[in-house]
């Protein structure tokens, strides 16, 4: 579970770098689920 939450937390952060010229709104709420996402994934392999 806890690879799983590092990938989905990748995928997000790949989101951020994405969107971040054109919709900075939705980058920011992308790279909150990111660090939330490595947050559960550190909780859970710990």
């Amino acid at each position: 579970m806890g690879l799983g939450l590092l990938a989905l937390a990748g995928f997000l952060l790949g989101g951020v770098w994405t969107t971040w010229r054109t919709a900075k709104v939705v980058a920011v709420v992308l790279g909150v689920f990111a660090v939330l996402a490595i947050g559960g994934a550190v909780l859970w392999l710990v």
